[in-house]
């Protein structure tokens, strides 16, 4: 079965009560919701964080979005090895802080990317889109040197040394898709951009501990068969992404978590029957509505209060 999260900023604000004032106790912590783009986490940070959070009655879920992991170990540099003992001891402290989903991606040079912030969408809102035409230009980047297979193997490596630390912490780790889920952005190859990419990442170490950030809206960007897809993965969904979009890995918006193309009482039917224990569910890149500035596109309040209220409708609709 899932429950609802909510994505909150390390910092405590009107968030945090909204949270509860909707009975949402399941916190997801991600830095970039204050404009911080740290990349790990020390130890007493952590603590401080952890002890805030139950003072404040929420669960600390999931770490995303702020994990020690750079591109040397993503495209397997020299080097590499001393980052993953960084990562292997930043696993450790997140088991010993009893913190159990760590979100981790494999974007290497390009990370996430839009190529619109502004595209309205109903009443005015505003959502966010992908023209990979509009992706075209600018510099080398220097990761597009690596094959898919030298950045599968990359991984590969990564997932043979940090899984068995992962299992003693338990700690378990989901790797989110990449986004746009294509062959390639900006010539830098991709390699978490299929369901067939992704049983073979599984097969790497079979382990619940290295599992699957389930985006919902990557999954769908792939051409998948989204509730299909929950069911295929099944226990080894860790963590999901409750969202949507419109079009294909080339070319996309975001859509209304009620307005999109795929089938979401599916979805949710099928995460409640595919997945084995309790698995965090937070709403994803959310449209701007009335009011609010869309200053930080798809993380905006509104639309999550929304979107959590049309997942719990799904949830009690199964029941």
């Amino acid at each position: 079965m899932v429950r609802p999260a909510l994505v909150l900023p390390p910092e405590p604000d009107e968030r945090w009560q909204l949270a509860k004032q909707m009975g949402v106790t399941d916190a997801v912590i991600h830095p970039l919701e204050i404009g911080d783009d740290r990349t790990t986490w020390t130890y007493d940070e952590l603590r401080g964080l952890r002890n805030w959070l139950e003072d404040a009655g929420l669960d600390f879920t999931v770490l995303e979005g702020s994990v020690p992991l750079t591109d040397r170990v993503r495209l397997g540099l020299d080097g590499r090895d001393e980052d993953i003992a960084e990562f292997k001891q930043f696993l450790r402290d997140c088991g010993d802080l009893g913190i159990p989903v760590v979100c981790y991606d494999w974007m290497a040079g390009v990370r996430w990317a839009r190529t619109e912030a502004h595209v309205e969408s109903r009443g005015g809102s505003y959502v966010t889109g992908y023209d990979n035409a509009k992706m075209q230009g600018g510099p080398d980047v220097p990761a597009a040197e690596r094959t898919h297979e030298e950045i599968f193997e990359a991984l590969a490596y990564f997932l043979e040394e940090v899984v068995p630390v992962a299992e003693e912490a338990g700690v378990k780790l989901g790797l989110h898709p990449d986004d746009p889920p294509r062959e390639s952005v900006r010539d830098v190859p991709r390699v978490a951009n299929s369901v067939e990419n992704y049983e073979r990442i599984l097969d790497v170490v079979d382990s619940e501990h290295n599992g699957v950030t389930f985006c919902q809206g990557n999954f769908a960007a792939m051409g998948a068969d989204v509730p299909a897809a929950i069911r295929r993965f099944g226990d080894r969904i860790n963590f999901v992404h409750f969202r949507d979009v419109e079009g294909d890995a080339d070319q996309f918006v975001e859509t209304w978590h009620d307005d999109g193309p795929t089938d979401m009482h599916a979805a949710m039917a099928a995460f409640e029957e595919a997945v084995d224990d309790d698995v965090p569910m937070r709403p994803d890149h959310v449209p701007t509505m009335a009011g609010e500035d869309n200053s930080n596109p798809g993380y905006h309040t509104n639309g999550r209060l929304f979107a959590i209220g049309y997942m719990r409708g799904l949830l009690d609709s199964l029941e």
